[in-house]
């Protein structure tokens, strides 16, 4: 029986004030991470800008589009060109006032499948993103694509072991964080190693407790958009295999385009030996829905 291997492509790069700048810098790495053999590729989050969510102010609701739209439009014809899925994070405007942190995923003929709206919405210095972003109402999905079943969820999102786990109940065989995460630079010293380390880890346990791929692309440089410290965007996008263990990392400081071949067959391999899904009470978990236990 022939192992079902899938190569995965997570870009990991700068991004400039100038949106038509960083749709064509993406548009060139996705096609460079289809060269080097890459049938999935995911962009980091919100890739078509620097991080404004540093700040609130109303001029930035002006970098949002429609999806599908302009972005999802060129980088549908290059998904057909080169015949891979692309995952594609932007910033949607559904409506006047009425805005999302969106994914956008594209098979590889080109076809819009569908959009996935970040679900938890942070709320913290430098990451003020409750300002710009209305709550997901989509649910949490996963999309049958050329080449694998794939679920996408969005940065804050990978903090919540709910999200992982109904993503991959929906079928999925990878799940994709497109993410921007970085160190406040008065933190770094004190705080940066713990703050990567707890990151890294939250997502590792996705991909054991839930026996799938996870992959997460991660923004890299430092960006201040509006002045002031700014945020340094800590890279180190990787994947993770069904065991946790992960098997490719990128740089903490540079841009790059990491290649990892999955091998799907792995997920049943593990799920047999590890049968969580088997043992799940879901008859007890009805509480779940409380947001506390009093």
């Amino acid at each position: 029986m022939l192992s079902h291997k899938v190569t995965l492509g997570l870009v990991q790069m700068r991004c400039s004030a100038e949106p038509r700048e960083n749709l064509a810098k993406a548009l060139a790495k996705t096609a460079e991470a289809a060269d080097r053999g890459a049938q999935i590729v995911c962009l980091q989050e919100l890739f078509t800008s620097q991080y404004f969510c540093q700040v609130e102010d109303h001029k930035y609701f002006r970098l949002a589009e429609e999806i599908p739209g302009p972005s999802t439009e060129a980088l549908g014809a290059l998904a057909r060109e080169r015949g891979i899925v692309i995952i594609a994070s932007l910033f949607e405007k559904r409506s006047a006032g009425l805005y999302h942190n969106t994914a956008a995923i594209i098979d590889a003929d080109g076809a819009y499948l569908g959009k996935y709206r970040k679900m938890h919405i942070p709320d913290d210095p430098l990451f003020y993103e409750k300002f710009y972003f209305t709550p997901g109402d989509l649910g949490f999905r996963a999309w049958q694509t050329r080449y694998a079943k794939i679920g996408v969820c969005v940065c804050w999102d990978q903090w919540y072991p709910e999200s992982a786990r109904l993503t991959a109940l929906a079928g999925a065989q990878i799940l994709f964080f497109p993410t921007a995460i970085g160190w406040h630079p008065d933190e770094k010293a004190q705080h940066g190693a713990r703050q990567h380390d707890a990151w890294e880890t939250i997502q590792r346990s996705h991909a054991i407790a839930n026996g799938c791929y996870v992959a997460v692309p991660n923004r890299v440089g430092h960006e201040a958009p509006d002045g002031g410290d700014g945020i340094e965007f800590w890279g180190q996008s990787f994947v993770a295999d069904p065991a946790g263990q992960i098997v490719a990392k990128a740089s903490a400081g540079e841009e790059e385009i990491l290649i990892v071949e999955a091998d799907l067959d792995a997920l049943d391999t593990q799920r047999t030996h590890w049968p969580f899904f088997r043992d799940r009470r879901i008859d007890a978990y009805g509480d779940i829905q409380k947001r506390f236990i009093d």
